[in-house]
């Protein structure tokens, strides 16, 4: 078997696993209700602008702080969006531990690319020095 076939293999396995049929029927249902889809959005909106904004060094006012926090506290009651979100991270660690696995060759790679380029770092280092 190729590389490519385990890769087809993977993704119907992904397709079979109950973290992504769960994850696709909570989206499903999301989308069939409106005005949870449009609260979730919001509150991803506000989420993300208070996070550009720290991020950009403005600072953040306690009166936001509170407010996306009571946003959150009131999406959290709506069953939809909190099966949504529950099965969403659920998914989400599935597909950063399929990465992090794959990724583990590269990370081999990297490492002795490092090493490689190490030495000649070190001997220019050490005529620098002289």
């Amino acid at each position: 078997m190729n590389v490519y076939d385990y890769a087809h293999a993977l993704s119907k396995a992904i397709r079979a696993s109950s973290e992504y049929r769960d994850f696709k029927k909570a989206l499903e249902n999301l989308e069939k209700d409106s005005a949870a889809k449009e609260m979730l959005s919001d509150f991803r909106k506000n989420q993300w602008e208070l996070q550009q904004q720290k991020l950009s060094g403005q600072e953040i006012s306690s009166e936001q702080e509170q407010r996306l926090s009571r946003a959150w506290e009131i999406i959290k009651l709506n069953m939809v969006i909190k099966e949504y979100l529950e099965t969403e991270y659920r998914f989400s660690v599935m597909l950063a531990d399929i990465q992090k696995i794959i990724g583990e060759p590269l990370e081999e790679v990297a490492a002795l690319e490092k090493e490689k380029t190490r030495p000649e770092q070190s001997q220019s280092e050490e005529q620098q020095k002289e």
